[in-house]
């Protein structure tokens, strides 16, 4: 009997030792579009990098510096050049593991335009990736 019970405690935690998975190893670039149904089309950036949050807490608001065109017209480039990168792992390795569903004709708001914007700008931070060659950056 304590045979039994010694095999069943090791096979639990064993179980849940296999089950948890720790921050570190979650991919850093995968980004997810959410669709919330309600009276009005609500969209959200999901990120599941952790120093994300973080560093768009350093970024300033906003309505206080670009508009939602601006951020709109350099998503549709980044998406682009993201998409591109994620259908060609061979040319650009496996970084890019998922693509990202940015559709020009929809208005997504000014507060996701400025998450996906400053989604691109911190992988080019954080990982050194350069998606578009800006100049006087």
């Amino acid at each position: 009997m304590r045979t039994v019970s010694l095999l069943f405690l090791l096979m639990l935690v064993f179980g849940a030792c296999r089950s948890h998975k720790p921050l570190a190893t979650e991919s850093p670039q995968k980004v997810e579009i959410a669709t919330e149904q309600q009276d009005t089309v609500e969209y959200e950036l999901i990120v599941f990098d952790p120093g994300f949050e973080t560093y768009l807490q350093t970024q300033p608001h906003p309505q206080w510096y670009y508009s939602n065109e601006y951020y709109r017209n350099w998503n549709v480039r980044y998406s682009v050049e993201w998409n591109i990168r994620y259908q060609n792992p061979l040319r650009y390795g496996d970084f890019y593991e998922t693509d990202i569903p940015y559709d020009s004709g929809i208005d997504y708001g000014v507060e996701f335009n400025y998450r996906l914007y400053h989604y691109f700008q911190f992988i080019e931070k954080e990982y050194g990736v350069v998606l578009i060659s800006r100049r006087g950056k």
